[in-house]
């Protein structure tokens, strides 16, 4: 985007105020001026930022004990389902054992109550065995079917509590930090791994809170690797957070990258982050003067040819000119060069250019 267009130059050449003692007068000062006028124009800042998995989940085992074996490290790819890490399980196969056994006993149990109700059955049709007999043959066959449901759901229970003892990958991705050590004594959901989950991936930036005075920045932002800013790609803000970090004095925020961004987790980028567009009078920084050690330009009186210094509001400065908001007005004739040895009031000859 072109920053300056000027509208109007004048090439004015300064005159002594009067002649010496011989009558010549003093050679003339050329100095540069521009009508200026009002433009719109967009804030914008360069802020480096990472490469991070859009989905990142934080692995841990389901019950304590003692890690035994450590299968993944930093960088490791790994599938859905996949043994990532196992814990002691003498505990949890021993609970397993009993369970087994209660089974079992519970299965022989409720076999025998069958017969015996059977067989009771059938007596009772012949009322060689008395009513009473039968009802308690009915109850106890009750009795171990709900007995067997009961060692079904502890076994069930327990080798729930043996797979706990094993931690496996709940996503395809990469191990992006480990916590956990062979022969470390873990509690129940003590983090052991962060999995970044493969698919979509976001650059994350911390941008500085005066960012944010202006509005929301615009939804487009072109991201570059710090090391190719020729693989420059554009991608859009997916989320801002509403919270300030208190001690950085940042905002996090997630941009979006396109599938044909491809770089690496953890790749450092630069984001090109633009503010909502604002109007105001943009002018080169040979234009800037001071008055008093304030910000001031001068400017060319039209009428009568005179210059004065005008102090001025400046919004921004930038890195080839400034962005002025208050001071002076369009069309106002202002000196963008050779000011340095004007004084107010000095009358300048000037031709407009334009």
């Amino acid at each position: 985007m072109q920053l300056f267009r000027p509208t109007v130059f004048a090439f004015a050449w300064l005159f002594s105020a009067g002649a010496n003692a011989a009558g010549s007068t003093a050679l003339p000062q050329q100095v540069r001026a521009v009508g200026v006028s009002q433009t719109h124009y967009q804030p914008g800042a360069e802020i480096t930022g990472e490469v991070k998995a859009r989905i990142q989940t934080d692995l841990s085992f389901r019950t304590g004990g003692k890690v035994i074996e450590r299968r993944v490290d930093v960088g490791s790819h790994v599938r859905k389902g996949e043994i990532l890490a196992r814990i002691d399980n003498t505990e949890q196969l021993a609970d397993v054992g009993i369970a087994q056994a209660g089974l079992d006993s519970a299965k022989a149990t409720l076999e025998q109550k069958t017969l015996a109700f059977n067989r009771y059955e059938a007596l009772l049709r012949t009322q060689a065995v008395a009513r009473a007999t039968y009802d308690q043959a009915q109850n106890d066959l009750l009795t171990a079917q709900a007995s067997l449901q009961l060692a079904e759901a502890s076994l069930a229970t327990a080798l729930d509590a043996f797979s706990y003892t094993e931690l496996k990958a709940d996503a395809d991705g990469v191990i992006t930090s480990r916590n956990i050590e062979i022969g470390q004594v873990v509690s129940a959901a003590q983090a052991a791994f962060a999995l970044a989950h493969d698919g979509p991936r976001d650059a994350v930036f911390n941008v500085f809170e005066a960012f944010f005075l202006e509005g929301r920045p615009a939804v487009d932002v072109d991201i570059a690797p710090i090391g190719d800013r020729t693989r420059k790609a554009q991608a859009i803000i997916g989320e801002i957070s509403p919270t300030i970090d208190t001690k950085a004095g940042t905002v996090r925020v997630k941009v979006a990258l396109p599938e044909s961004a491809d770089w690496p987790l953890g790749t450092p980028v630069v984001g090109e982050f633009r503010a909502p567009p604002q109007e105001g009078i943009i002018l080169p920084s040979s234009a800037m003067a001071s008055d008093g050690g304030e910000p001031a330009v001068w400017v060319i009186d039209r009428k009568n040819s005179s210059v004065s210094m005008r102090k001025i509001t400046v919004a921004r400065y930038r890195t080839k000119d400034f962005i002025v908001t208050d001071g002076i007005r369009p069309e106002d004739l202002v000196v963008i060069e050779g000011g340095k040895f004007l004084e107010d009031g000095r009358v300048v000859a000037w031709e407009n250019k334009s």
